[in-house]
């Protein structure tokens, strides 16, 4: 199973879009994809919430897809929390993850993409090669989610097509 992760609690984002997009996309590669709005996750503790997202989402996963906007020169606290609140070794350890980042200006989330990436190192995951930053996300994505850019949609194809033989 592949989980997409959209990894922000802002209300609206286009993070939530994005991920919505990847998520449809994969499902033309299987029925076995799982999706993960932190919308709403309550990451102050191992409460019920979380372990039913262990539960449904991060344990069956052997491929996680990580949707991140720019925070700060990094990515969301609540996705650290995501791991932090987690049972590492059940839910992350040598797993497979694709990186996403995103960003209103040109750097399309590079640092937070650097920053996960030894995150992920440390739980012992295999990390894709092919890091999508998108940047200009705006200019990118319409608010209905739809991409208005032919390169962009052709280079998530792309990482898509790629990081499903991987």
């Amino acid at each position: 199973m592949t989980t997409i992760i959209s990894g922000t609690n802002r209300k609206d984002s286009r993070t939530l879009l994005v991920a919505q997009y990847y998520f449809k996309k994969f499902l033309e590669y299987s029925d076995e994809v799982g999706f993960l709005s932190l919308e709403s996750l309550d990451g102050l503790g191992r409460n019920t919430t979380m372990l039913a997202i262990e539960e449904a989402l991060l344990m069956p996963a052997d491929k996680f897809v990580l949707i991140m906007p720019e925070y700060n020169g990094s990515f969301p606290g609540v996705l650290k929390l995501l791991f932090d609140q987690s049972d590492i070794e059940k839910c992350w350890w040598h797993k497979k993850a694709m990186l996403v980042g995103l960003a209103d200006g040109r750097g399309g989330n590079l640092r937070g993409i650097d920053h996960m990436t030894g995150i992920l190192h440390y739980l012992k995951m295999n990390i894709f090669y092919n890091k999508l930053p998108l940047s200009r996300i705006r200019e990118e994505i319409n608010k209905e989610g739809v991409f208005l850019k032919t390169a962009t949609i052709q280079a998530i194809d792309e990482q898509i097509a790629g990081f499903v033989k991987y």
